[in-house]
């Protein structure tokens, strides 16, 4: 990440109309709203991008410094992009407060959530690894076992002098040097898969997040033994249509410190805790290539009765909806 070094590779996209970039980059990774402020005569630029399926790399190359304001489409992909400048540098404005990449640091950021964009320095190379959201929030759904919307508030900026800085960003750039020039991860998807994973799971538990104190916590916080009987008899039964009533009498206790125990020990309530399960579940069978299993079938084997509420809380948990990672999973 030497300043005012010269990228060891070619771009395969080049121009020099603003416009005509834009359309490179929706080709990438979804259609967005993007003018520059203070538009040059001559805008020129090289992209060159590789696209797997839970990663994208983006290679950019400008001459002269520019911002743009950026404005997501229905048809804009939701990512987190690792941004690792090699010449100049590049910021994101969040209202009056700007996040930067830069010498000695990376940036991450997630596209849905910045004003605007803004490109350092001349001759200006950037280099960004796009994960799919779909599996930060997988991720999440994973380590905290709780349902997950809005923003994740994650900290913009990692210092390359710190351990998890160095660590976050040698696997960035194994991925980056693995997919580069069709490398041979675009070639082997099942190492892709653990790697992108295991960068989400890096990221989730190292780089700090409205969710982080979970986790600074976790290991103290055992859970009592109803809460852990609940748990168990929900697994046991997770495809039954079973109450909070029911689940309380399995534990032993009143549905009143069952729902108390899991707010203090599980950060969510029962109900909430079930329903993560059931969305897992159904999304296992989703993602499961050889299942023939219609979507109203696994909707009502999961105990979704209503395809519409499940579509709309299925999108808020993993970013896309079930028909999405049905046609996803068929494409491969």
């Amino acid at each position: 990440m030497t300043e005012n070094s010269t990228a060891p590779f070619s771009f395969r996209f080049s121009g020099s109309s603003f416009d005509n970039m834009v359309e490179t980059l929706g080709g990438a990774f979804g259609a967005f709203d993007a003018e520059p402020v203070g538009r040059a005569q001559d805008f020129h630029w090289g992209l060159d991008f590789s696209v797997c399926d839970n990663a994208v790399l983006l290679t950019g190359y400008h001459e002269a410094e520019f911002q743009f304001n950026i404005e997501p489409t229905v048809d804009t992909a939701e990512y987190l992009s690792i941004v690792v400048p090699r010449s100049g540098g590049m910021g994101v404005t969040y209202g009056s407060r700007v996040a930067e990449a830069g010498q000695g640091k990376l940036l991450l950021y997630n596209n849905f959530e910045p004003n605007s964009v803004i490109m350092h320095g001349r001759s200006n190379v950037i280099d960004e690894l796009l994960i799919n959201w779909p599996l930060i929030l997988q991720t999440i759904g994973q380590t905290f076992e709780m349902p997950f919307s809005g923003s994740l508030d994650l900290l913009p900026e990692l210092d390359l002098s710190k351990p998890e800085g160095r660590l976050i960003n040698n696997l960035t750039e194994t991925i980056i040097s693995g997919m580069r020039d069709d490398g041979p991860l675009l070639e082997s998807p099942i190492a892709m898969a653990h790697m992108t994973q295991a960068l989400a799971d890096l990221v989730v538990r190292l780089v700090p997040h409205r969710l982080s104190h979970f986790l600074e916590n976790g290991p103290a916080l055992i859970a009592p033994r109803h809460v852990r009987r609940a748990i168990e008899f929900m697994h046991a039964n997770i495809d039954q249509p079973i109450t909070m009533p029911k689940v309380a009498e399995a534990a032993g206790v009143s549905s009143r410190a069952l729902e108390t125990g899991f707010r203090a020990f599980r950060g969510t309530s029962p109900a909430a805790y079930l329903l993560t399960l059931r969305l897992r579940a159904a999304r296992q069978d989703l993602l499961d290539p050889e299942s023939k299993e219609t979507m109203k079938a696994i909707c009502l084997k999961w105990g979704f009765f209503h395809f519409g509420r499940f579509s709309a809380v299925y999108k808020t948990t993993y970013g896309e909806y079930p028909s999405d990672t049905r046609k996803r999973v068929m494409r491969r």
